[in-house]
């Protein structure tokens, strides 16, 4: 990439206004971020479970970690953008643009049973998932099953 600054390169000769100054710049690859444009796309490893029913996971930006919101039945390729979080453009006025999270494929619904043994399943497997996002009947009707 290149960036033009107007009229701040050297002198013209025999007192002549400055001429622009071209900067070159290089990027970096960084291990965890693809930059494309103002995007930065995160690829993000999901357990199946989580990505099933849902939860909450911890995504790295450049501004530190942030807390996401997996909505249940995450699809493979499923795209989740966190506006705002991305780089800065070039241009003053520019915003900055969206970070973009894309999951791995799995089911986009699922039965009680099915639910019932993937919350089993997570117990047994250490997951952590996050249910909160259960409203007050859930809550209750969870209490009578």
């Amino acid at each position: 990439m290149r960036l033009r600054l107007a009229n701040e390169g050297e002198h013209g000769m025999n007192g002549g206004p400055p001429g622009d100054l071209y900067v070159a710049l290089n990027v970096r690859p960084h291990p965890h971020f693809i930059r494309k444009g103002q995007e930065i796309l995160y690829d993000l490893r999901l357990n199946f479970v989580t990505a099933t029913l849902g939860g909450r996971i911890e995504v790295p930006t450049l501004k530190g970690p942030t807390m996401v919101k997996i909505p249940e039945g995450t699809q493979h390729d499923q795209i989740l953008r966190l506006k705002g979080l991305s780089a800065p453009g070039l241009k003053i006025s520019n915003p900055r643009g969206p970070i973009d999270s894309r999951e791995n494929r799995y089911p986009d619904q699922t039965h009680p049973k099915q639910r019932e043994l993937l919350n089993a399943f997570a117990q047994e497997s250490g997951i952590n998932i996050d249910s909160q996002g259960e409203g007050l009947f859930d809550k209750v009707k969870n209490l009578f099953d």
